[in-house]
């Protein structure tokens, strides 16, 4: 090889040399190993120094738009993602997201509604695997005993609306009647909850007995009933005004009072007390 050869033989490595020290640049800042390079990702090839400038920035994902704004600023979809954390080839963690919130049914929507969304459902979504369905699942426990949590802080059970706050995140999306003791001190402070009956519940099947030996038990000084009801109309039954009056009149005697009895429905409640319905004959 002469002279010549040999200097062109050099430069056009040296070419080579550059353009793969600039693909390799412009790979490095899109965190994407280009081809060639060791690396467990790829993209789809080279298109010249001349593309590199045009090449746009990859959109902001929302861990790092949680980053620079805060939660607070973020949308449902995009907090979920954040849970979600990895996609999949076809889909993004955040248009999963899109598509798990999309599984919540009318008139809960929204993260509200995933709380009846079942494991199964949420599998069904393709990216959507067991862990990431569980992970969901505690997700919206967390967010349900959160709300509770807030609502009992300096709670007053003199006041129903207060009651009602306390156990309607609680109770609201159940889709079997729960019916609960709360037994409560002379200062009007909670001792504790007890769940007297869940299910297919007959009020009438209740009784006042069974009330009372718990709150004696549990040292009652009063006693709250509370109960809900899964069609989400709050108003009361014959069989739970039959019951309240007789817990009512069985209070009176033993020198426990029923304080009210709170009827729960879907983000609605219906006060005994408030409704002046306790002396009805």
């Amino acid at each position: 090889m002469n002279s010549m050869e040999m200097s062109r033989s050099v430069a056009v490595k040296q070419s080579m040399e550059q353009e793969y020290s600039v693909e390799q640049e412009y790979s490095m800042e899109q965190g994407v190993p280009a081809e060639g390079c060791s690396g467990k990702v790829w993209h789809s090839g080279y298109a010249g120094k001349r593309d590199i400038k045009k090449k746009r920035k990859p959109q902001e994902q929302p861990y790092e738009r949680f980053l620079r704004f805060g939660a607070e600023n973020l949308t449902e979809a995009e907090l979920l993602a954040i849970i979600i954390r990895t996609g999949t080839r076809e889909k993004s963690a955040l248009q999963l997201a899109e598509q798990v919130l999309s599984l919540a049914r009318y008139p809960k929507e929204g993260l509200l509604g995933l709380y009846d969304v079942t494991l199964d459902e949420l599998q069904g979504i393709s990216g959507i695997g067991e862990v990431k369905a569980v992970k969901l699942k505690c997700l919206t426990e967390l967010s349900m005993r959160m709300s509770a949590a807030r609502a009992a802080e300096g709670i007053n059970f003199t006041s129903s609306g207060q009651v009602a706050a306390y156990f309607m995140e609680k109770l609201r999306h159940r889709e079997t009647e729960c019916v609960i003791l709360v037994c409560m001190d002379a200062k009007g402070q909670m001792i504790c909850e007890r769940k007297l009956s869940e299910g297919s519940v007959n009020m009438s099947l209740i009784s006042p007995r069974e009330i009372f030996l718990a709150a004696l038990e549990n040292k009652a000084v009063n006693i709250i009933l509370v109960h809900n009801h899964p069609s989400g109309d709050p108003n009361p039954s014959k069989a739970d005004k039959v019951l309240t009056f007789q817990v009512r009149n069985s209070g009176e005697q033993i020198g426990i009072p029923l304080l009210d009895h709170v009827v729960i429905g879907d983000n609605r409640y219906v006060s005994f007390k408030e409704a002046d319905w306790f002396y009805e004959s």
